[in-house]
């Protein structure tokens, strides 16, 4: 595969470094006196880090809205903010949070110049339109280390249900202006929630990799997320949780799979984000963990029997070499490393199954048929979707 020739989104611009939060307030200021913030229900409120900022605001005298988030964003969420605060003057949107607080903020800061509901504009929804990428300015500060949104051009937005979906709201403009990353932001977030983040930022980096979008670009800029994914995942689950050049490293691996997905595109286990994440409630992040391993032995598994995409075992086999720590691994020994390797996670992190969610054998069979992924490493079909998920049911 020729990856010489490629073109690539704006990126925002990335202030990066433990104690860069202190920024915050001067940035919102740069953009006008009126800003909507956007959390989760508690967790900034209880660290002191809101009240702060809302003291600091204050004190400068600007004014502000709080927009409260505890799910993964749904239309219904998004339209009663936009009616809420569309004639309120809002010179920039400012979402502190994990992935599903960023998409919110991206979504709102997206809808705010808008006089209809979201749905519209929501690709794959039937008489979709695309927005034409007016919008309020947008900053990122993302508190867990997973889903890259804040160097992404879509938002997430979910409707749980037998008919539910889970797709993007996207235009090239909706990259965050501003992407403020303090891993300072990170170290209290439990063990659960850092591994669920941190597998999502982990498919991000695999999946953006072996793409066959990928080219030199998204591919230093993954190898580098790997890198500092793979020295850091597992103990910012564990004993490093409370060390700050951990959190940082992971912030870091998040990061670069936000800017390698944004120009590569992503692979099966995302594809499954949207058929098995619009059918039932389960976190982006667990439905991530829980489904690589499976996910990535049946793409070597394929690769190898249609000799498709040979790059992409190479690839799969550089990663394999890399988590395993075995350089001197033969191609097939490092891609059974990788596999090996992503099942022990499975196993020492104790991924939940998708049966916990309530999906059932018999729902497998209409999630596999609303499954696609146009940058999966090798083409897959409906036997190779239902075997993935069988393995993980």
């Amino acid at each position: 595969m020729d990856n010489s020739a490629f073109t690539l989104l704006r990126q925002p611009n990335v202030i990066f470094g433990p104690g860069k939060v202190r920024l915050l307030p001067d940035l919102i200021a740069g953009y006008g006196r009126n800003v909507l913030v956007v959390t989760g229900v508690s967790t900034l409120e209880q660290s002191g880090v809101l009240g702060k900022l809302f003291e600091q605001l204050h004190s400068r005298s600007l004014q502000y809205g709080h927009l409260t988030v505890s799910r993964e964003p749904h239309p219904e969420l998004v339209d009663r903010a936009v009616s809420r605060y569309r004639e309120s003057g809002i010179d920039v949107v400012v979402a502190i949070g994990g992935g599903s607080v960023i998409d919110a903020g991206k979504s709102v800061s997206a809808m705010l110049l808008k006089s209809d509901s979201i749905e519209r504009y929501i690709e794959g929804l039937d008489g979709c339109i695309q927005h034409d990428g007016r919008k309020v300015p947008f900053i990122a500060l993302p508190t867990t280390s997973g889903t890259g949104s804040e160097a992404t051009n879509n938002a997430v937005i979910s409707k749980v249900g037998v008919d539910g979906y889970k797709r993007s709201l996207r235009h090239p403009e909706f990259v965050p202006e501003i992407a403020l990353v303090d891993p300072e932001l990170m170290l209290g977030a439990p063990a659960g929630l850092t591994a669920a983040s941190g597998m999502d930022a982990g498919t991000q980096l695999i999946e953006a990799f072996v793409s066959p979008g990928s080219c030199r670009f998204t591919d230093v800029v993954a190898w580098s997320g790997l890198e500092h994914f793979n020295r850091s995942f597992l103990r910012a689950c564990t004993d490093g949780a409370g060390d700050i050049e951990v959190r940082s490293a992971m912030a870091y691996a998040a990061l670069m799979s936000g800017i390698a997905l944004a120009n590569a595109g992503l692979g099966i286990v995302h594809g499954f984000a949207s058929s098995v994440g619009g059918y039932c409630d389960i976190a982006h992040g667990v439905l991530c963990a829980t489904l690589l391993a499976s996910a990535t032995k049946e793409n070597i598994l394929q690769l190898r029997q249609t000799g498709d995409n040979p790059e992409a075992l190479t690839k799969y086999a550089a990663i394999g070499r890399l988590f395993s720590g075995c350089e001197n691994l033969s191609q097939d020994g490092a891609c059974d490393a990788l596999v090996d390797t992503l099942l022990s996670w499975q196993e020492q992190l104790d991924f939940p199954r998708l049966s916990s969610y309530g999906l059932r054998s018999s729902d497998l069979e209409s999630i596999a048929s609303r499954t696609r992924s146009k940058n999966n490493a090798v083409e897959l079909h409906r036997d190779q979707y239902m075997s993935i998920l069988r393995a993980r049911l």
